[in-house]
């Protein structure tokens, strides 16, 4: 299992999370933060010290993933995020040692597997002679 944390541009986030949906990863965690790495070229010099002074927006991502998940998660969110300028962002996969499922106690594999939802079959009670259907 891995945690798959992304630092995109704010911008692209509807690019990646659309991207995420068709490579079929379900769940993440979404932040707001603020950060810099190439793209800031403005410094000043503070009591002696020269320092880097304007952060940017950026989202943060994460997204725990079992193994065979992290390849196309990490090919969704590069294809989506990708600029090619200075500012792009950053992907890491880190090992996750544990993973629990709050509400049923899973772990590990079960836990980070999406949940698929039982949808009630209608045919079932409309053949029932259900009147609760809808026309």
């Amino acid at each position: 299992m891995k945690l798959v944390v992304a630092i995109v541009r704010p911008e692209k986030l509807s690019d990646v999370l659309e991207s995420l949906f068709r490579a079929e990863v379900r769940g993440l965690t979404l932040h707001r933060v603020q950060g810099h790495g190439g793209e800031t070229e403005r410094v000043e010099t503070y009591r002696g010290t020269t320092v880097k002074m304007e952060l940017s927006d950026k989202v943060r991502l994460e997204i725990g993933v079992s193994d065979h998940f992290v390849e196309p998660t990490v090919n969704a969110i590069l294809s989506a995020a990708r600029t090619g300028e200075v500012g792009d962002g950053k992907v890491f996969v880190l090992p996750v040692e544990k993973v629990y499922r709050i509400r049923s106690g899973e772990e590990d594999q079960a836990a980070v597997t999406p949940v698929e939802e039982l949808v009630p079959d209608e045919s079932r009670d409309t053949a029932a002679g259900d009147s609760r259907h809808r026309h």
